[in-house]
């Protein structure tokens, strides 16, 4: 009997997709949809480190 592989429960996290610039109407909204995905990428940034120092191994981005 071979063993199955279970997904992984703890994937690397992905970067929120970001706003089309014609997505924002231009009218000073508060928050803009930008404003919430800078707060996004930022979550995603301090999730991404997480995650790195949980797995070292990890190859690391070029950039």
């Amino acid at each position: 009997m071979t063993p199955t592989t279970a997904p992984d429960a703890d994937p690397m996290p992905q970067p929120p997709a970001q706003p089309d610039f014609d997505a924002c109407c231009g009218n000073g909204c508060e928050p803009c949809i930008f404003d919430l995905y800078d707060l996004e990428m930022d979550r995603y940034r301090q999730a991404l480190r997480a995650w790195r120092a949980r797995h070292p191994e990890a190859p690391q981005a070029n950039g």
